[in-house]
C-alpha cells in the first residue's frame, strides 16, 4: 500500500487543483497565522472546484471549537490537522457534531516530550491519525526543517504502536523516499517543500513529491 499524500499550504484554486492532479490524498489550508493563510470564504470557492475523492483538511492552531465547525462547514473540509492548544476535548467534540466522515488528525512535535504525546493522542479515541513534525522556536508547522529520522524510527515510529503516523517537517521531492524507507510512516506531508514562493506551489516539485512518495513502500 503507498503512502497517503497531503500536499498542504494551498492558498489557490490552480495550486489545489496540481496537487490533486498530481495524485496527492489530500489538500490542506492554513487557517493560522502563517504566509499560507486562507479564509473559509477562499477556501470554499477552491473546494467547490475540486474532486469529490480528494480530502480537503484545515490546519488549526489555537482555535476553538465554534471557529472550527464554523469553518469546516462554510469551506467544505472534509478533515480538521489540530495543533497543541484550544479546548481540551475538541476531538470529542468534532466527532459529535460532524460523525466519522471527518477525519481528525493531531499534531505532536518530535522533541523530548513527543513519546509522551503520541501516548495521550493514541489513546484519543477520537483521533483518526497524528502527524509528526518539526518545531522552531518561532513556527509550529512549515518549518521546512526535518527532525531525526533514525531516533524516531524506534521510538514515535515503532510499528508496534499500530498508529496512522504521517511524516511531516522538512521533507521534499529529494528525500521523501528516504523519509519513507526509514520512518515508514502511514502518511507524508509537505508544504514549502513543494513551493516556488512562500504560498506558491512549483509544479514540478507537487508531482515529482507525490510520486515519489507513492513509489516508495511505506
Amino acid at each position: 500500500m503507498s503512502v497517503w499524500v497531503k500536499i498542504c499550504g494551498n492558498t489557490s484554486l490552480a495550486d489545489a487543483q496540481l496537487a490533486a492532479e498530481a495524485g496527492a490524498d489530500a489538500v490542506g489550508f492554513v487557517f493560522a497565522p502563517s504566509p499560507r493563510r486562507v479564509t473559509a470564504a477562499q477556501v470554499a470557492a477552491i473546494t467547490l472546484h475540486l474532486p469529490a475523492e480528494i480530502e480537503k483538511i484545515g490546519v488549526f492552531v489555537d482555535a476553538d471549537f465554534a471557529e472550527i465547525a464554523q469553518t469546516v462547514e462554510q469551506a467544505g473540509l472534509t478533515g480538521v490537522q489540530l495543533h497543541a492548544g484550544g479546548d481540551g476535548d475538541l476531538a470529542e467534540r468534532l466527532r459529535a457534531e460532524f460523525g466519522p466522515q471527518l477525519r481528525l488528525l493531531h499534531v505532536i512535535h518530535f522533541g523530548a516530550e513527543a513519546a509522551e504525546e503520541l501516548r495521550t493522542a493514541g489513546a484519543n479515541p477520537h483521533i483518526d491519525g497524528i502527524l509528526v513534525d518539526s518545531r522552531t522556536a518561532t513556527a509550529v508547522g512549515g518549518t521546512g526543517i526535518t527532525f531525526d529520522w533514525e531516533a524516531a524510527r524506534g521510538t514515535l515510529f515503532s510499528p508496534e504502536n499500530g498508529l496512522k503516523l504521517i511524516a511531516a517537517g522538512g521533507l521534499n521531492p529529494g528525500n521523501v523516499a528516504q523519509a519513507v524507507a526509514i520512518l515508514r510512516p502511514w502518511g507524508v506531508d509537505v508544504a514549502s517543500g513543494v513551493e516556488a514562493t512562500p504560498g506558491r506551489k512549483d509544479p514540478e516539485k507537487v508531482r515529482t513529491f507525490v510520486e515519489s512518495a507513492h513509489e516508495a513502500q511505506s
